[in-house]
């Protein structure tokens, strides 16, 4: 059996004080996020999304961050998935970055809404040409029989655009997830992490300190 009760390791690489943050939580997530591309953090864009469905149930799983927009983090996916269905009925939602490599993590919570078509279109129309029919190939989220009918339509989609420019498909785009908390999480020895966390009220952050 798994010792997990062991699997434990004590975190010592930085502090965090509330004054080393900008009263801005958007320009402190911009500082924090250069901070993790110049050390070379697996992946520093991955982001978990967590949404609700009608009856409250929750679920999560993880996306990229494509893009720093009018305060906001965008990200898109197909609006016929669990998570498009799940915004379209509930537009609250929750990220978290977790960057391992810096013991820091960074919680949001606030509301997602779709990115004009322009928006959506100006993003696809600089993804690879596979991704592009990667888009148009999958029914995400829904039951398929076997990888073998995944490959099929992509193969159809391959021969249908052969030569042509890939259009983004309509139930596929971007969301914009405006914050209305954003917690800078900094582990710390002994689980005495730091946690600094921005409220939005009335349209003004109000900066504090959080016990771990």
């Amino acid at each position: 059996m798994l010792n997990i009760h062991d699997l434990r390791r004590d975190f010592t690489l930085k502090t965090l004080d509330k004054k080393e943050l900008p009263d801005n939580p958007f320009e402190a997530f911009e500082q924090w996020f250069k901070e993790a591309i110049e050390a070379h953090v697996y992946e520093p864009s991955a982001m978990n999304l967590a949404t609700v469905d009608a009856s409250g149930r929750p679920s999560s799983r993880v996306v990229l961050l494509k893009e720093l927009k009018d305060g906001g983090f965008v990200f898109f996916s197909n609006y016929d998935s669990r998570k498009g269905k799940q915004l379209a009925s509930n537009r609250y939602c929750a990220l978290n970055f977790v960057w391992h490599e810096l013991e820091r993590q960074v919680r949001i919570e606030g509301f997602a809404e779709k990115l004009s078509p322009e928006d959506s279109d100006k993003y696809f129309e600089v993804r690879p040409p596979k991704s592009k029919l990667g888009a148009w190939t999958s029914p995400q989220s829904e039951v398929i029989p076997d990888r073998i009918y995944l490959e099929k339509l992509y193969a159809d989609f391959e021969e249908q655009f052969a030569g042509k420019s890939v259009p983004r498909p309509e139930n596929w785009g971007g969301y914009l997830v405006h914050p209305e908390l954003i917690e800078f999480w900094q582990g710390r020895s002994s689980r005495l992490h730091d946690r600094i966390q921005f409220r939005l009220e009335n349209g003004i952050w109000t900066k504090e300190r959080l016990a771990p």
